[in-house]
Parts: structure tokens; C-alpha cells; sequence
């Protein structure tokens, strides 16, 4: 028997003929799973893995930002002791 990991309510799933890639809902949560491996069973929440890398490329967005601007800074402190 396949239990919601969501809820932990009993999912409609024939275990026999679960394949792996398909979608399935929790009637009573309304979570959507992704059969991972049929055997044993293993299920994702879809989407949750698409969340976590987009929060990855924002954070490697930011740092890349404050890496140039470090860099200007560093290059105005530089200009700035020539003239002196």
C-alpha cells in the first residue's frame, strides 16, 4: 500500500503496475508525486527539486554581482592612489 509522504493518507496506486516517471495526486492533500522507482517505492514531490535549483542560480547571481562589485571598487581605490 502507497502512503502520501505529504499526509500520510493512502495514495490510489496499484504498486504492480506503478512505472517510473509517472505522475501521481494525493486525493486527499492534492500533492502531486513523481514515481521515483517503482521498487521499492520511491516518490519525489514534483517540483521541489526545480525550487531548490533556481534559490542555487539566485545565490550564484548575487555572489557574481558582488564579485564585480568588489572588483570596481578595487579598481577606483587603485586609480585613486596614482593621483596622489
Amino acid at each position: 500500500m502507497a502512503v502520501c509522504p505529504a499526509c500520510e493518507a493512502e495514495l490510489d496506486l496499484d504498486e504492480n503496475e506503478a512505472e517510473e516517471g509517472s505522475v501521481i495526486s494525493c486525493i486527499d492533500c492534492g500533492a502531486d508525486f513523481e514515481i521515483v522507482t517503482p521498487r521499492p517505492l520511491e516518490l519525489k514531490l514534483v517540483g521541489a527539486d526545480d525550487d531548490d535549483e533556481d534559490d542555487d542560480e539566485d545565490a550564484d547571481e548575487e555572489e557574481d554581482l558582488e564579485d564585480e562589485d568588489d572588483d570596481e571598487v578595487d579598481d577606483y581605490d587603485e586609480d585613486d592612489d596614482d593621483d596622489a
